[in-house]
């Protein structure tokens, strides 16, 4: 008689991978306050100095546990310690409040306004329409998002590297799109994300016209 008990066939579903950012997740009214903005610019100028939070301690005297608060905006710190922060840093008082009510910037590129550049590796027949851009930002990174069309299949194809991380996501055609030592057959509605350091390239061109997006995200300088 069969066993009802048994589970051992049951297929279980697959787990959801879980993310700590929510991406429809609004920001309380509470958070957008100035002691998230000082500690946002606290944190981006130990950041681009290449300093720990022990680094910064060490330097200014402050304890760990002091700058990791006014980093994640859970105190208001004194002048007196903005000042010394000030002086660690080598930039004004008035750097740290910056980022308060700053406005952020949106780019809306209509269908065939996008711009035309000449990116290394554009040859005849590639087409690199940049999509938009905004240079200095809070996020302290920096995002190049194009459209690039391929369309002369007797040229060749140099392959890329450069610092970021990548995606594409292919609109129209096939290519093989390299990337180190493997080959993926990309197809419309197929993507792939990777480390932008390593060497990549559209290799094989199957079906043309072939569209993809492309977009880079790299540590602003």
């Amino acid at each position: 008689m069969e066993d009802l008990d048994s589970t051992s066939d049951v297929a279980l579903p697959k787990a959801k991978p879980a993310f700590v950012q929510d991406p429809h997740r609004v920001r309380e009214l509470a958070e957008r306050n100035l002691e998230v903005a000082i500690g946002r610019s606290v944190r981006a100028f130990r950041r681009q100095q290449g300093m720990t939070v022990a680094d910064l301690a060490g330097v200014t005297g402050l304890s760990i546990g002091m700058l990791s608060k006014i980093e994640n905006g859970i105190t208001s710190p004194s002048l007196t310690t903005l000042q010394i922060l000030s002086h660690a840093f080598s930039t004004p008082i008035t750097s740290f409040f910056r980022g308060y009510e700053e406005k952020r910037e949106v780019q809306h590129v209509k269908s065939g306004e996008h711009l035309e550049i000449e990116r290394r590796g554009t040859r005849a027949g590639h087409q690199y329409h940049l999509l938009g851009h905004i240079g200095s930002n809070s996020s302290g990174v920096v995002v190049e998002p194009y459209l690039i069309t391929l369309t002369t299949e007797s040229d060749t194809f140099p392959t890329f590297q450069h610092e970021g991380i990548e995606l594409l996501f292919m609109l129209e055609g096939e290519v093989k799109y390299r990337h180190g030592d493997q080959l993926f057959h990309l197809e419309p509605g197929d993507s792939l994300f990777f480390d932008a350091d390593a060497q990549h390239g559209p290799e094989v061109l199957v079906k043309l016209p072939a569209r993809y997006l492309s977009i880079i995200s790299y540590p602003q300088a």
